[in-house]
């Protein structure tokens, strides 16, 4: 969709919580419209995002490497699925260890990291104390947001910035 169709769609709240989870959030950026570029778009929605919208936000992610995670979760991890069985078990572990510490899934943005990042970044995370972990979550969550919202409208490149050329093109899948 264009961001001129996003502006005008009734259902943007709808469109947004395919983006991120959290209900507030969506309402938030989805009553800001009409936005003038992507990137104006995508500032409105990190400045709305809280603390307070973390922990719905992060119920609607799938663990990382989590091989049931489809549509865009299953694409921006898609270089864990590529992974060998001992890093795929590792992250598995490192998952439960992370739950157990932080009560909540391991929230990274993944999209262009291979399986052995990802799993040295949960690693070098768990050291963290709540208060820093969460707020390093919530970065996270801007820069996944930042992107799938860039492929929510249409003519954004794959780090959610429109291409620095006036051809447009949609790279979504």
């Amino acid at each position: 969709m264009t961001l001129e169709h996003f502006n005008a769609r009734p259902d943007a709240e709808a469109a947004l919580l395919g983006c991120c989870a959290a209900p507030r959030w969506a309402a938030q950026v989805a009553g800001g419209r009409p936005y003038s570029s992507v990137e104006d778009l995508q500032d409105a929605a990190a400045a709305a995002l809280t603390d307070a919208d973390l922990d719905a936000a992060m119920a609607g992610h799938p663990r990382i490497g989590d091989r049931a995670a489809g549509g865009t979760s299953g694409r921006e991890q898609a270089a864990v699925t590529r992974a060998g069985e001992d890093v795929r078990a590792a992250l598995a572990a490192g998952n439960r260890v992370y739950e157990e510490r932080f009560g909540h899934v391991y929230l990274v943005c993944a999209s262009g990291r291979g399986a052995e990042d990802l799993l040295a970044t949960l690693h070098a995370r768990l050291g963290n104390d709540l208060a820093t972990e969460r707020a390093v979550a919530l970065g996270e969550l801007a820069a996944i947001n930042r992107i799938r919202l860039g492929g929510l409208v249409a003519g954004a490149t794959h780090d959610g910035h429109r291409p620095a050329t006036s051809a447009r093109q949609d790279d979504r899948p």
